[in-house]
């Protein structure tokens, strides 16, 4: 009796408490730590041992606590909150389980656009996408996380330069904020964020497309007039065309001397430094290949007359017989005739290179004029300082500093033009039938059949058939093996191959998504009646009717 007199309940009731305050510590903490083992399991077993004892103790002392009113109804009460605890675990777990997201925006600018859907969905190897940011951006996340929840093939990771030198070297990270995307031995640079410019769904989708493409584009070296070989050594092209297999290209040589016609899966085609004239029939070659969706490098070192002037006046353009002279070149010691570029016109090509330099061994300044339909940007800006100097016959340099051009001078060009569509075939009349003898001799008005408008090509067919484009610099020294890495050289020609492959333009029209705008513009009256309606005359109302309703009742 003594001992049942020392457990009462008041007592016990504690003891309960301690139980589930024990056990939602343990959860907590297992939660939070993502491990079970140790406190957090521990702290489980003591509510529970403590529970138990509880109940045993409840038991002992009150032999009919289960027969009791309050007993049942408290049972009740816990196992109906245990099931529905357990029907919303099941509900939380299934919903990761089979994960589907509905977008509810009208415009879908948490979906991903169906080309980039169907591009994921079918990649059958494993891409990466390597961001070398240390603060991830929402957006660009919320953006990445879309892509791999449709495919596990699909994965990414942010990087932090500062912590990762090892890996930024690797990637040859040039700014914080590079994206990469890679798979397999294939990586390549698709975008630069900034605090302005967010991750691009189209450049990201393009990029995926692109590095899982197994098959090459191909890129021709047009030989058999003195130009650069493509094998290693002084004044060889080994090293870019080696790059140019690193971004997925394929280099091969051509000869159009054999046969006149550009292959048809050229994508792009090089003429690096001919030394000797073309054939009428290469230019002829040259001329129907520009009519069609491609792109055309040339690079035409001074003293050289390949007999294309023709062509490029088509394009606006005209190579000077001049060489130009750096004084910037001569300070730096590489020598008066390398012209060192710092200056770079607005275009794809040469965007992002700020002031960075490259430099260019014995250029010819590149004339342009505008022509109808054809788009023209400046690439390769030479100083102020820079003057073009003419060549003795002897090779030595004429100066004359009366007549002697002075600069800036242009020594690259980019231009493109619209691909026209094929001209369809025109319908042949059909014969008019011949009056029949049984025919009414009433001239009847008949109506004569009208030709029908040839049909025209439609604005979407016209887009469709894309750009040829070219690029024209004035000089080749710049990609040659030795000199290629240096500074910025390699960003230039890969980047004009880049651009002149289009390949950024291949799949995808996809236009960003924006939010519409929904918001009620207001006048200065209409915000003063709005206003006095919520604040004054709806109150008002309310404390008038409750008025009414409290002396009604009085």
């Amino acid at each position: 009796m003594k001992l049942t007199k020392q457990f009462n309940w008041t007592h016990l009731k504690w003891l309960f408490w301690l139980s589930p305050m024990l056990v939602i510590t343990g959860a907590i903490a297992g939660m939070v730590a993502g491990s079970w083992v140790g406190i957090p399991s521990g702290l489980i077993v003591a509510g529970l041992v403590i529970f138990g004892l509880w109940l045993a103790f409840l038991i002992y002392t009150q032999p009919n606590f289960w027969s009791r009113r309050s007993t049942q109804s408290g049972t009740n009460a816990i196992l109906a909150t245990l099931a529905v605890l357990a029907i919303l675990g099941m509900v939380n777990f299934l919903a990761v389980r089979f994960n589907h997201r509905i977008d509810l925006t009208e415009n879908q600018i948490f979906t991903l656009s169906p080309q980039s859907q169907e591009i994921t969905q079918n990649l059958q190897q494993p891409v990466k996408v390597t961001i070398f940011s240390a603060t991830p951006n929402p957006i660009d996340q919320q953006l990445l996380d879309n892509y791999r929840r449709l495919n596990s093939n699909f994965s990414y990771q942010y990087l932090d330069p500062q912590k990762e030198p090892g890996l930024a070297r690797e990637y040859q990270v040039q700014t914080i904020g590079d994206v990469f995307v890679e798979s397999g031995t294939n990586r390549r640079s698709i975008q630069t964020l900034t605090p302005e410019e967010k991750l691009s769904e189209r450049r990201l989708t393009n990029g995926i497309a692109q590095i899982t493409n197994s098959q090459p584009q191909k890129v021709y070296f047009l030989q058999g007039h003195g130009e650069r070989s493509l094998e290693g050594g002084q004044g060889g092209f080994a090293q870019a065309s080696q790059r140019l297999t690193e971004e997925g290209f394929q280099g091969a040589p051509l000869n159009l001397a054999e046969n006149p016609e550009v292959p048809a899966d050229t994508t792009v085609l090089v003429i690096a430094s001919p030394q000797r004239a073309l054939l009428e029939s290469e230019v002829s070659a040259l001329r129907n290949y520009l009519k069609r969706k491609g792109g055309l490098m040339l690079l035409i070192d001074p003293q050289t007359d390949p007999k294309l002037n023709p062509l490029l006046e088509e394009w606006g353009l005209q190579m000077s017989d001049r060489i130009v002279i750096d004084p910037a070149g001569e300070a730096s010691g590489l020598g008066p005739g390398v012209t060192i570029i710092n200056q770079y016109g607005d275009h794809p090509i040469t965007r992002g290179f700020g002031n960075g330099i490259s430099f260019y061994p014995l250029a010819r300044p590149v004339q342009q004029r505008q022509i109808e339909g054809i788009q023209a940007a400046s690439l390769l800006i030479t100083s102020d300082r820079t003057t073009a100097q003419q060549v003795a016959e002897n090779g030595e340099l004429k100066f004359d500093a009366a007549t002697d051009p002075k600069g800036p001078f242009a020594i690259g060009y980019a231009l493109s033009r619209a691909v026209q569509p094929e001209p369809a075939p025109s319908p042949s009349p059909s014969p008019s039938p011949s009056p029949s003898p049984e025919a009414s001799p009433a001239p009847s008005p008949t109506a004569e059949a009208s030709p029908s408008p040839s049909p025209s090509p439609s604005p979407e067919a016209t887009e469709n058939q894309g750009e040829s484009r070219l690029v024209v610099i004035g000089n080749s020294g710049f990609a040659t093996d030795g000199i290629f890495g240096q500074q910025l050289n390699s960003d230039v020609f890969l980047n004009s191959m880049g651009w002149l492959s289009q390949r950024d333009d291949q799949v995808l029209a996809i236009r960003p998504k924006e939010v519409n705008n929904r918001r009620i513009v207001m006048s200065p009256q209409q915000q003063l009646s709005a206003a006095g309606l919520s604040l004054a005359l709806l109150p008002a109302i309310a404390f008038t009717t409750a008025g009414f309703v409290w002396w009604k009742r009085r």
